[in-house]
């Protein structure tokens, strides 16, 4: 409970400062005092001239809303050793002009760091290298923020999109997540007109807009925005079927390829047969089969036949040191 009425403020203050709407009984929550004081404690944030907005209504509460004179923002340690780390390794980065204005606000801010947190700025950036790339498109810093706001306020997103084809096209979407690669910024969301998840290069988007209208997450189909581009990204490869022979118990073969591979089939006197449809390369494949330690026939496709034969003559080459 912070029975301060000045620390209380600071810190009320600082959670306001999140881009979301706080419910009265979460502030009071994390304040440690009743919803009334949260009142009071509002209303003196206002005369010092802070825009707080308040809703009613049971989903109600309360957010820090943007205003033409807002005074100076409150960060503890954590944050402003977390903007300050920001803002070096974002010189440099893949939005356009971020790196000069980076540096411009390092420097306001380092003049106002204490020195021990000054000095813990310094020695996480001696700890770290960053790995970039130069060949990443960049980005206007207020897409990022206009996208960025939308995530955290949970409202719908609309703007213009230009395919990898060339094709202009309008979104309106549900944004969930902005993942960084290092080179690029994407943006995972829900799109509503097409009623599916998707991924956008936010180098492609143009006049993102905020709607104002609020919706109720939904659930990815993967666990993480991270693995969900990282599945939509992977390079698609054309899918094949291929069958081989086994001359080995099914169990056996099956506890020596990976399960997602497929299931052999018994054929009875110590044999077994795959068939399975896969989009590994068949050289992969071959290195794989051959990894079993039985012999075996391949049947299809050709192509692997053919690896499989070359694979096993460099072998034997290899073996005598012809």
């Amino acid at each position: 409970m912070t029975t301060d009425t000045p620390a209380r403020l600071l810190t009320l203050l600082s959670l306001l400062q999140t881009p979301r709407e706080w419910p009265g009984g979460e502030l009071a929550d994390r304040l440690g005092v009743s919803r009334r004081t949260v009142r009071r404690d509002v209303d003196r944030l206002r005369e010092l001239g802070y825009p707080v907005q308040a809703t009613k209504g049971a989903d109600g509460g309360y957010r820090l809303v943007a205003g033409k004179a807002l005074p100076p923002l409150v960060l503890d340690d954590e944050e402003a050793v977390a903007i300050a780390v920001g803002l070096r390794a974002g010189a440099g980065h893949a939005v356009e002009g971020i790196d000069e204005a980076s540096v411009r606000a390092l420097a306001k801010l380092e003049q106002v760091l204490p020195s021990r947190l000054r000095h813990r700025v310094s020695t996480l950036q001696a700890a770290t290298t960053p790995l970039t790339s130069g060949d990443g498109a960049s980005i206007a810093p207020e897409t990022l923020t206009v996208m960025a706001s939308t995530v955290a306020g949970r409202e719908r997103l609309r703007f213009a999109y230009r395919a990898k084809d060339g094709t202009e096209s309008r979104r309106l979407t549900e944004p969930h997540r902005l993942v960084s690669t290092g080179r690029r910024w994407y943006l995972v969301a829900y799109d509503l007109d097409r009623g599916d998840w998707r991924t956008f290069r936010v180098d492609r988007v143009s006049e993102p807009l905020a709607t104002g209208a609020r919706f109720a997450p939904r659930e990815l189909p993967t666990g993480s925005a991270a693995e969900y581009l990282r599945q939509s990204i992977r390079p698609r490869q054309e899918t094949y079927e291929f069958a081989a022979t086994f001359a080995a118990e099914a169990d056996a073969v099956s506890a020596r390829l990976p399960r997602w591979l497929g299931v052999p089939e018994a054929l009875g006197d110590g044999r077994c047969r795959m068939r399975a449809a896969t989009s590994e390369p068949v050289e992969w494949l071959a290195v794989r089969l051959a990894m079993v330690g039985c012999e075996f026939v391949v049947e299809a496709p050709e192509e692997l036949v053919r690896c499989v034969r070359e694979l096993g003559g460099r072998l034997s080459r290899g073996a005598s040191g012809g």
